[in-house]
């Protein structure tokens, strides 16, 4: 279903059904990217990979824009792949079905990827076009964005000739981004003691469903609930209460997207489910007073189910604890920027069980080195009291704002030409691979901007349409409005 066939751009919203067609889950970006360099190569452009598996095009100046400074248009080739319970998408094999509802473009119950497949429909239909002036181009699409910045990590220095640079991956219209969060994941891993449960024990699977989720970074201000935290609390609950034992417990999917459901097994003696029955519905009560503003569709359904070993007594409180104690949510909000997060984490994912052991990941970001040093010394703090192996890994520094910045200028100008407005200036509490980009290129200028998209990281992902509109004329104007060299 193209429900994207009739809008304008038509270029750029052709390209976006393409990448809706490929399979791009973060690291299996492979076949888009083969694609795109094969169409790139047909048009008679430069198409390079690194060795990283970055493609970069290259299209020459318009006839009489050779001296212009060189531009770099830059976004990602993956996507978050989530999708609604039961919804069977397989996103390996599946296209995106896209659907148009009231002037915004949605996917089927998944994830639609228009983070970032707009801006890079956008930097390809740029490439096609030949009534667009444009000094020397290039674009850059780079891999694994959503799932470690891999791909930006080991770019290869050296290799982009353009100055000034165009991130094409943020998701506020009428915006631009001058500096954002550095970010680094925190796993922890700790041993588990299974033993075999009593004959007369009982296990009942409690499920948190219906969460809004959203990106981790972007979101994390607007204090969603944490299905994985509510369920920690109401297993501690039973396991103080009744004595319970943790079974298994699994709950969200990606570290970098807000988790959506939890569900946990608990095992107890058999002449205790009717109390814990109770102890549901005081849950369910109380998650509906005290949610209702900001996740209103919760539900907690209970069921049994057969279980024939549980962690230990000890092991599943102290489990359970350390999901209570592991910071989630906003950490401190920026001293400097009124209404901006400073610093963050957001619990992502987690499993227990006779595969994994324990095993939860979180994801923190700071604008300033200071405060994520502050941050992953809380979260490992927090994990070694509790006897975990906590690991750190996929780093990134941040992107420190330049207000006095060539690019911010030319945009701002082109932006009230084209729109009679002034272009709001912000700072983004999420990662872009600019700060990577610049410790390859410390003399490379960037912005970033882009159309309005919704609910990215989650399956109520959707982007406005003519929002998008806008953008492309922004992007067209500020391209041929780029001054000399």
């Amino acid at each position: 279903m193209n429900a994207v066939a009739d809008l304008k751009p038509d270029a750029l919203w052709r390209h976006f059904a393409t990448l809706c067609s490929f399979p791009r889950p973060s690291k299996h970006e492979a076949a888009l990217r083969d694609y795109l360099r094969d169409w790139a190569l047909g048009r008679g452009l430069v198409a390079e990979l690194d060795e990283a598996g970055n493609l970069l095009i290259r299209k020459p100046a318009s006839q009489g824009m050779e001296g212009r400074v060189g531009v770099v248009l830059q976004g990602h080739l993956d996507m978050v792949t989530q999708q609604n319970e039961g919804r069977g998408h397989d996103f390996h094999r599946d296209p995106i079905q896209t659907r148009l509802l009231d002037g915004w473009v949605h996917a089927d119950g998944t994830t639609l990827g228009a983070d970032n497949g707009i801006g890079v429909a956008a930097a390809l239909a740029l490439l096609e076009a030949d009534d667009i002036p444009h000094g020397p181009l290039e674009v850059l699409l780079t891999l694994d964005e959503e799932a470690g910045m891999s791909g930006v990590q080991a770019l290869r220095a050296g290799w982009l000739q353009g100055t000034l640079l165009f991130n094409l991956d943020t998701e506020e219209w009428g915006q631009c981004y001058i500096g954002c969060a550095g970010g680094v994941d925190v796993t922890y891993k700790r041993a588990t003691q299974f033993e075999s449960l009593p004959a007369d024990w009982r296990a009942i699977e409690v499920a948190l469903t219906g969460f809004r989720g959203g990106h981790s970074g972007a979101d994390i201000h607007k204090q969603h609930g944490s299905p994985i935290r509510a369920l920690a609390h109401l297993a501690l609950d039973a396991i103080e209460r009744y004595g319970a034992r943790i079974v298994s417990m699994r709950g969200g999917t990606l570290r970098n997207a807000l988790p959506r459901e939890a569900f946990v097994t608990l095992a107890l003696p058999a002449g205790a489910v009717p109390w814990l029955d109770d102890l549901v519905g005081q849950w369910r009560d109380g998650l509906s007073v005290r949610l209702r503003q900001v996740e209103p569709n919760v539900q907690l359904a209970v069921a049994p189910v057969d279980a024939m070993q549980a962690l230990s007594e000890n092991c599943s409180r102290t489990s359970m604890e350390l999901l209570v104690a592991t910071h989630h949510g906003v950490f401190r909000w920026s001293p400097d920027i009124e209404g901006v997060v400073e610093t963050s984490a957001n619990l992502g994912v987690v499993h227990i069980d006779v595969v994994h052991g324990f095993e939860a990941v979180t994801m923190a970001r700071s604008l300033n080195a200071y405060g994520l040093s502050d941050i992953k010394r809380k979260l490992r703090a927090t994990g070694r009291l509790a006897g975990a192996v906590v690991i750190e890994s996929g780093e990134y520094p941040g992107w420190a704002p330049d207000p006095a910045s060539p690019a911010l200028a030319l945009l701002k100008q082109v932006y009230r030409t084209q729109f009679d407005d002034e272009l709001a200036v912000e700072v983004i509490h999420a990662g872009l691979e600019c700060g990577l980009i610049a410790a390859k290129y410390p003399d490379m200028d960037m912005v970033s901007f882009g159309p309005t998209i919704r609910g990215a990281h989650s399956p109520d992902e959707r982007v406005e349409v003519a929002s998008v509109e806008k953008f492309w004329s922004l992007l067209k104007a500020a391209v041929a409005a780029v001054p000399a060299a």
